[in-house]
Order: C-alpha cells, then structure tokens, then sequence
C-alpha cells in the first residue's frame, strides 16, 4: 500500500520560513481536511447507521488506537457522558498502553498484535457491541489484532484512517478512510491526519446520539450540569423552551437535573 502519510511534505526548509509564512502553509494545508473527509461521507454514514442500530438495541461503541489517534478516542469517549447525558459505559475509549498513554508515550506498545482484544474483554465486549479502530497509518498491529479478533467472535467492526488500502481498512466491516495526503511536518500524523480522524469522531458520536433522542431541536436537553456555566445554559433553555421567568428556571433545572426533566415538569 501507499502510505501518503508519510510522504515528504510539500514545503521543505521549515526552520527558514519566517513565522506568518509558517503559520499560513499550515492553515493552507489544514484547509484540504474537510474536503477529504467530505468524500468518505458515504462511509461515515455506513458505520453511524450500524452503531445506531447496535446502541439502540442496548450495545456500546468501542474505539481503539495507539498515540495520536488513541488520544482522540478516548477525548471523544469521555465528551459523550457531559454532552449528551448518556452512561460513561456507553461509548468507550480504549488507548494501546492504557491509561498512562494518554499523558505520556509507551514503547511499543501499539505493536502487541494480542492486547487490544484482552483490554477489551475487560469491559465484557460481546456481539452487541460495535469497536472502531483508529489508526492515521492505517497498519497499527494494536488496532488489527484487536479489529480482527472482534470480527472472529462476531462483533461489528469499523475504522478511521487516512491511507488507502490498508490493513486495518481491509479488515474492517465499516471502513472510514479519509486520504489526508503528506503532512506539513513530514509524518506528523498529529496535524491533518488528526483532524480529519476528530472531525470524523465529531460526525459518528454526535449523529449517533442525535438518532437516540439525545438532542432536541437543536439543544443538548441531557447535557450534564457540571459547572455553572452549564447551568446558566441549562436556565436560558428552559426559559426559551417554556416561557418561565429565569428564577423559576433555575429552580425547576435544580430540582430535576435536566433541561429535559425541567421542561417536561414544566408543562
């Protein structure tokens, strides 16, 4: 396979480039994302219609990715519970070298073709559950041994990458490959490679929770109340959604612990 990932970038002589000229090739290549993601929208669509389906019949969303892209579902994972109120068991974000790996690197561990599998039968995986794989590159051994045994024990598989014709694309029932090209850094997947797999993980969560109610017109109505901020949000939706006065409002969101709640009290 062609790995445009690691192709050499389109601008050499990085550390001669005076700063506002660095920032604007950056911005230039950053512009090319959305339009890559936009061609792989069928492919979004195809692994948000399985996920809602499996997450409307009681299953759960599963990401799994080392580095950069196992960062991004695990941020992607742990947004789900504030934003939509839903349970923190629901979406699930798996990182090769666990926990740890989010803050700091850990050798080798995305090459254990054998541990994705095992972290995830720590969470009772079984086949009403969906797993994604994230992988930049496309060819983590993390993320196809764990892809790859989940299709075997007959769970749902899907991806995001950003090559084409990859491993872990080939072994994916619901493939995403979004095809970045070379990054301004040569290799530094963490730039639009990144952005494409967190605009894609922004698309799936957030398609997914909408078709399960968890929206409303356009509000997050189950968002949880962590900070005031949140709860002045929460106020103004009530009053908009009901026509109260905000000191009513705020009372009835702190008595029910959701916009939700609150407004169907209301009425």
């Amino acid at each position: 396979m062609e790995r445009t990932t690691e192709k050499d970038s389109n601008y050499t002589g990085l550390e001669h480039m005076p700063l506002g000229e660095l920032l604007r090739n950056i911005n230039n290549e950053d512009k090319t994302v959305p339009l890559a993601v936009e061609k792989a929208l069928p492919q979004i669509e195809a692994l948000a219609a399985v996920v809602t389906k499996k997450m409307r019949a009681g299953g759960r969303l599963f990401y799994i990715g080392a580095g950069t892209s196992g960062r991004l579902g695990v941020v992607d994972a742990s947004e789900c519970p504030p934003t939509f109120g839903v349970p923190f068991d629901w979406v699930v974000g798996i990182i090769a070298g666990g926990d740890t790996a989010i803050r700091k690197a850990v050798e080798f561990a995305e090459d254990d073709t054998e541990q994705a599998w095992r972290d995830l039968q720590a969470f009772d995986i079984n086949k009403s559950d969906v797993v994604v794989g994230i992988a930049a590159s496309g060819t983590t051994p993390y993320v196809i041994g764990g892809l790859k045994t989940a299709n075997e024990k007959g769970v749902a598989t899907g991806c995001i990458v950003c090559n084409s014709g990859s491993p872990v694309a080939s072994v994916a029932q619901y493939p995403v490959e979004v095809v970045t090209g070379p990054e301004f850094v040569t290799g530094s997947t963490r730039m639009k490679a990144g952005t494409a797999q967190k605009l894609v993980l922004n698309m799936l969560s957030t398609s997914v929770m909408i078709q399960l109610g968890r929206v409303k017109g356009n509000k997050m109505v189950d968002m949880q109340l962590s900070n005031n901020k949140l709860v002045d949000r929460g106020t103004r939706m009530v009053m908009n959604e009901t026509g109260l006065d905000e000191q009513t409002a705020a009372r009835l969101l702190k008595e029910h612990g959701s916009v939700r709640k609150a407004v169907e009290a209301a009425r």
